[in-house]
């Protein structure tokens, strides 16, 4: 639905607020009423040079500021964003629709890597060997890229951006944000908040866009690193992109999480786990359970009508309601793509249990709402099993023993995240050494690591040779310096022309 739009959101560069000075715009909705609340500018190549400009102005100064003073900033920054908590969880709900509980959680989780990055004076500790040779050390230290590229999705406004930047920030990077078009005000928010813990300007900034300002940010010959996370078929483009223009990069991408439940499992537990992790955020997080994998028929019977049960006590409502468990979808174009995998499934014969198509809010009729959907019988050549869905529909697959199930998990392209629930250590123990999968849960839904530990799938779900956050994170926001060094002693030998060694 249209509505009058009051509101034009334009970009953050160079410590301000800077209007869009082109012709193209994006809507942004409020999801739980399916209207339009604000218009935001689209970035074209003069938004794109300034931010570009003033990331490399910035660059010197910033990069030969003590790491200890910048994590200073950084520890300001944490202060203001929980002192704002309210305000920024809010604001991702407004224009995403998540429940508030789910986007203050998400918060939490961004605030944890901006506390790791707290740390920075003990990460970029360096290494030293005194007298490899007679009279000679070497060392080795890390040093700051330059000006670095984040490209975020619309799931998580908040928490994935802070994945990147405050840990390139505190390596002593400069940083261009270009968040999603889809739900830009909380990132702006962001940007004031760490201008107003004492960043200098030009140290981070937000490009609001499209594809075309992408483009101009991953091939910008001041740009040094990229990093991405959104689909496969996206970030397989911007990382070929970047890469082709001498860049550093990382796409963490697509997903088709599986849960394998074994015999021997808690179903309770694994009910409530697998309610939470398909359809929490109405399924919008690429860490999602999409597939439940049931090991034998007595499981896959107690599963569906376990999950059919909690189906139908689902509150479904707008993500600022209380009581709300999982609130709309981001836009009516996705509301639309997920229905229509939907269609799909029930065409390629896999077997509707609970169908949430026909979904209505009182109140919110026009909002994107979708009931959970699962699916039982569904098996390895359909397509909703093959491609994410990125929305609150849950695939059942059969199998017969554990084998089997491991084996489709590992037959998948996408290789993100995997679960199995069972009360077995050795099961547990075997699933996890053998499953080429890049974050593993035992009786745990969505492993996502902790801020110290870092981020990252496996396959198709990821382009590039690095995770992000953690000390992968820091490897990717610095490159290794190694110094040999050797000091006048008096003593003098002559030249020697062959290869030095350390005898």
């Amino acid at each position: 639905m249209e509505a009058t739009i009051t509101k034009t959101i334009g970009h953050f560069v160079n410590g301000r607020i800077l209007p869009g000075s082109g012709d193209r715009y994006g809507n942004v909705y409020d999801p739980a009423r399916g209207e339009v609340t604000a218009r935001v500018s689209f970035a074209g190549r003069k938004e794109v040079e300034e931010a570009v400009a003033s990331a490399a102005a910035a660059f010197p100064a910033w990069a030969a500021t003590p790491p200890l003073r910048r994590a200073r900033v950084l520890f300001r920054f944490k202060e203001l964003l929980e002192r704002n908590a309210d305000e920024l969880s809010a604001l991702i709900t407004a224009e995403h629709g998540k429940v508030l509980s789910d986007a203050r959680g998400s918060l939490t989780r961004g605030i944890e890597v901006v506390e790791f990055a707290c740390g920075i004076p003990h990460l970029l500790k360096g290494s030293f060997s005194e007298n490899v040779g007679t009279g000679v050390d070497s060392y080795s230290f890390r040093q700051p890229l330059g000006v670095c590229v984040g490209v975020s999705p619309f799931n998580f406004p908040a928490m994935v951006p802070m994945w990147m930047f405050p840990v390139a920030i505190a390596c002593g990077n400069t940083f261009i944000l270009k968040p999603s078009e889809k739900d830009p005000s909380c990132p702006l928010r962001l940007a004031e908040l760490f201008s107003e813990a004492g960043l200098p300007p030009g140290v981070f900034n937000v490009v609001n866009g499209d594809k075309e300002a992408v483009e101009l940010l991953a091939s910008h010959p001041k740009v040094s690193a990229v990093s991405f996370v959104g689909s496969s078929a996206v970030g397989e483009q911007v990382h070929r992109t970047a890469t082709a223009h001498g860049k550093r990069a990382q796409a963490l991408c697509s997903a088709k999480n599986h849960a394998i439940v074994m015999a021997d499992a808690d179903l309770d537990q694994a009910v409530d786990a697998l309610m939470g992790a398909a359809y929490g955020s109405a399924g919008e997080r690429c860490m999602a359970i999409s597939v439940v994998v049931a090991v034998g028929d007595k499981v896959a019977d107690e599963l569906v009508k376990r999950i059919v049960e909690r189906i139908r006590t689902l509150k479904v409502r707008p993500g600022l309601a209380p009581e709300a468990e999982m609130g709309p979808l981001v836009t009516g174009e996705h509301l639309e793509r997920v229905k229509g995998y939907v269609d799909l499934g029930v065409k390629e014969g896999a077997k509707l249990v609970a169908d949430g198509r026909g979904l209505k809010v009182a109140g919110h009729e026009n909002g994107f709402f979708l009931g959970a959907c699962l699916f039982d019988r569904v098996t390895s050549g359909m397509r909703i099993y093959r491609e994410e869905i990125f929305g609150p529909v849950l695939s059942l697959v059969r199998v017969p023993d554990f084998e089997t199930a491991l084996k489709l998990v590992n037959d998948h392209e996408f290789a993100n995240g995997t679960a199995v629930f069972t009360r077995d250590g050795d099961t547990a123990r075997e699933f996890a050494g053998r499953v080429e999968v890049g974050m593993v849960g035992i009786n745990v839904p969505i492993p996502v690591p902790v801020a110290f530990y870092s981020f990252g799938g496996w396959k198709r779900s990821i382009f590039g040779d690095y995770f992000v956050h953690g000390t992968e994170g820091v490897n990717f926001y610095t490159r290794m310096k190694t110094i040999t060094s050797r000091w006048p002693t008096g003593i003098r030998s002559g030249a020697d022309f062959v290869m030095p060694t350390m005898k």
